[in-house]
């Protein structure tokens, strides 16, 4: 018991408390992965950002998303991991996911973006649900495919409004994950919004 104690002890003392941390989303395999979505790269670079080191209040975030952040993965201080995908010296991409909420505990969301911040690809990495085979199909991605937030500050996150014409919903007994996934495109985009594309929150 003693020797337990010390190594806690120890691990807390050389360790920084961010290490300890929520974080947002890896991917699992990301040579995979990039490769999977942009077949032309030759190579890419991931970094961790935050919030609260890119120095954006985090009001900002949650104007443009139109509703608050709450929860442990939720907050000013919480790295998200960026994947900026290269063709030679020239980034012709990005990869961006973040945790969101949803019925059954939590799902992760992935946008694969082009260099002006255009949607080209989504998908889940992680979705518990009733629903997951039809979320996860590929007809249900595509929808989102060509659209960037320019598209999304249309749609009305509290309401769930703005895209009907747009993005169809597979399974309408399953709407709180439907909603759930919605969100957590529209905050991957906002996010990327501000660490990318718009950083001085310019309009």
């Amino acid at each position: 018991m003693k020797n337990i104690k010390f190594l806690i002890l120890a691990m807390t003392i050389l360790f920084p408390l961010k290490v300890f941390a929520a974080v947002g989303c890896d991917l699992n395999d990301p040579d995979r992965d990039v490769k999977r979505f942009f077949p032309e790269s030759t190579g890419y670079k991931s970094e961790y950002v935050s919030l609260t080191d890119r120095k954006i209040p985090l009001d900002v975030v949650e104007k443009r998303l139109g509703d608050k952040f709450t929860g442990l993965f939720e907050t000013a201080e919480v790295p998200y991991t960026l994947y900026s995908i290269y063709k030679a010296k020239d980034i012709i991409g990005y990869i961006h996911g973040v945790n969101q909420k949803s019925t059954y505990g939590g799902m992760q969301v992935f946008i694969i973006l082009d260099k002006s911040g255009v949607i080209r690809n989504f998908y889940f990495q992680k979705l518990t649900s009733k629903a997951a085979k039809e979320l996860r199909s590929p007809e249900f991605g595509k929808q989102f495919i060509g659209l960037s937030l320019k598209d999304f500050d249309k749609y009305d996150v509290a309401k769930s409004q703005g895209l009907e014409s747009t993005i169809k919903n597979p399974v309408p007994e399953a709407e709180a994950d439907f909603r759930a996934a919605m969100r957590g495109v529209k905050k991957n985009l906002v996010l990327m919004e501000v660490f990318v594309f718009n950083p001085n929150n310019k309009k």
